[in-house]
């Protein structure tokens, strides 16, 4: 497994995908961030408890509020497909935030956040974090302990920017 990303980094080159109106769409990490701010938070899961009750309506809440601090994209990243963080984000009202699908575990291997829940019968996940690119580089970092939710949050994010 990849060490875990730390500030000062330059974010991998890997494709992950979005829902579209035409359906699934390819977004290259420095698509993503090359020349930008992105605020990326990531989650074990679509749908689950405390992404769906916490975590995600966090940044919907401060959507606004972080863009208007120069943000120029708040990203949700999950291992799930398109299609299913389209309809997720959809059931969120999450119209700001681009729902990225990293299906196949790429950037969350490479960015050394897997979260292994295959004996939960979930398989391979993103451990919870949230991170500020600003030009395809990490100026901030913070990665959840097992089980919490203390510090990926987009209250704690907004005190970063």
């Amino acid at each position: 497994m990849a060490e875990e990303i730390k500030v000062g980094d330059r974010l991998p080159e890997v494709d992950m995908y979005h829902m579209t109106e035409k359906g699934p769409a390819k977004i290259t990490t420095s698509e993503l961030c090359d020349g930008k701010k992105v605020v990326l938070f990531a989650l074990p899961g679509a749908f689950t408890p405390t992404c769906s009750k916490a975590h995600l309506p966090g940044y919907v809440v401060h959507a606004d509020d972080m863009l208007a601090k120069g943000v120029d994209t708040i990203a949700c990243l999950s291992v799930n497909d398109a299609f299913v963080m389209g309809a997720w984000g959809d059931a969120q009202n999450a119209e700001k935030i681009l729902m990225l699908a990293d299906g196949s575990a790429e950037f969350t291997e490479k960015v050394g956040t897997v979260l292994d829940l295959t004996k939960m019968g979930l398989g391979v996940r993103s451990d919870r974090y949230a991170m500020i690119v600003e030009n395809g580089v990490v100026t901030a970092f913070n990665r959840e302990g097992p089980g919490k939710f203390e510090v990926s949050d987009a209250e704690t994010m907004m005190k970063l920017l």
